[in-house]
């Protein structure tokens, strides 16, 4: 399974940014996608799940009605859209993928694949 992530970089703070997620080589049809953080120094914090089977999605109080997690089912992409990005929302940014549990989705922390992570800076 490998994931690749893009789109990080510096923003200012009420700005907006939109994460990518490319997966290869996991064809579990239903499966959970999604997002985590971590600050330096700080422990990850999951940031958005989406289940693929379902279409449902879960979000981290901390980023409800700021960050959408989306999925291109055509061209097999994840996506977090952003927006109104505050410097506590700065860290590096992974997209991680697992199975379901007990019929639903874990926390994206505990997920069993991730990517290599891109920065996102909010001053």
């Amino acid at each position: 399974v490998q994931l690749v992530e893009s789109g990080g970089g510096s923003v200012q703070a009420g700005g907006s940014l939109s994460l990518s997620c490319v997966q290869s080589g996991y064809d579990v049809p239903n499966h959970c996608m999604g997002w985590f953080r971590q600050a330096p120094g700080k422990d990850r914090e999951g940031v958005a799940v989406l289940w693929i089977g379902g279409a449902t999605t879960y979000y981290a109080s901390s980023v409800k009605g700021r960050f959408t997690i989306t999925r291109d089912y055509d061209k097999d992409l994840v996506y977090l859209q952003m927006n109104n990005l505050k410097p506590e929302d700065t860290g590096m940014y992974y997209c991680a993928a697992d199975q379901l549990y007990g019929g639903t989705c874990r926390d994206a922390t505990e997920f069993a694949y991730r990517g290599q992570g891109t920065q996102v800076t909010v001053s």
